[in-house]
């Protein structure tokens, strides 16, 4: 067995258990994209970030693939840590800025508008399609192809495979197939119809990380109240 310590608490996990998985088992909220249960990790989207490490030492790695470590000490909802994730999720706002699922997590990590180029590309790598085929569907019909600005994902050579069920399980969990109706400017990308306060411990300079770990956070949820009522 394993000894870490996330966010303060001493958790023994097995040997090969993901830090996603150990935080998890503590019912620590952590966001993901590109990870679902029954699929191998990826490690694409980089939402599940954490920061592991001493401070002045520590770094960012993506909790779906770094496994637990003997006495690696793990923060999951760090000022840094928050930072990053809103800086992920404008990135994939700028690809695919009408994916329910994109648009789901902007609200919920309270990012009301994103700064980079409205690319309109659509996929988002996640690879989440290609795993499904191969390893659920076992029919590897579709893949990766090229190289950096050039990936892209389809059949070789674009040829109709005929491995193909047409199963459509790639569309039940690709994220851009999950579309939400919305504007396409820029500065008006994100619905916001249902988006939430950041967390008010961590606007406080006294604090470095979230003071609870609830979802919702009930001391959230009642500012939050209090100003839908007009903070009386």
């Amino acid at each position: 067995m394993i000894t870490l310590n996330i966010n303060g608490i001493n958790l023994k996990v097995e040997e090969g258990t993901t830090l996603l998985e150990a935080a998890r088992f503590l019912g620590l909220p952590i966001p993901t994209l590109c990870h679902m249960d029954g699929l191998s990790p990826y490690g694409a989207c980089r939402l599940c970030v954490v920061e592991i490490g001493e401070p002045g030492r520590s770094k960012l790695v993506s909790s779906c693939t770094y496994p637990a470590e003997e006495g690696l000490k793990v923060r999951t909802t760090s000022k840094r840590v928050q930072k990053a994730r809103k800086m992920i999720i404008e990135l994939l706002l700028a690809s695919c800025p009408q994916s329910k699922v994109i648009q789901d997590l902007a609200s919920k990590y309270d990012v009301h508008q994103q700064r980079f180029k409205q690319e309109h590309e659509d996929c988002i790598l996640c690879g989440l399609c290609v795993r499904m085929c191969e390893e659920q569907m076992v029919a590897k019909a579709i893949g990766f192809r090229g190289r950096g600005s050039n990936r892209s994902i389809g059949t070789p050579f674009d040829v109709k495979s005929d491995v193909c069920r047409l199963c459509g399980g790639c569309i039940y969990v690709c994220p851009a197939c999950q579309l939400r109706c919305t504007y396409t400017e820029p500065d008006k990308a994100i619905c916001g119809g249902c988006v939430n306060i950041s967390a008010p411990c961590l606007e406080k300079d006294k604090f470095d990380d979230m003071m609870c770990y609830m979802d919702p956070c009930v001391a959230c949820e009642i500012v939050k109240d209090k100003q839908g009522k007009g903070g009386n």
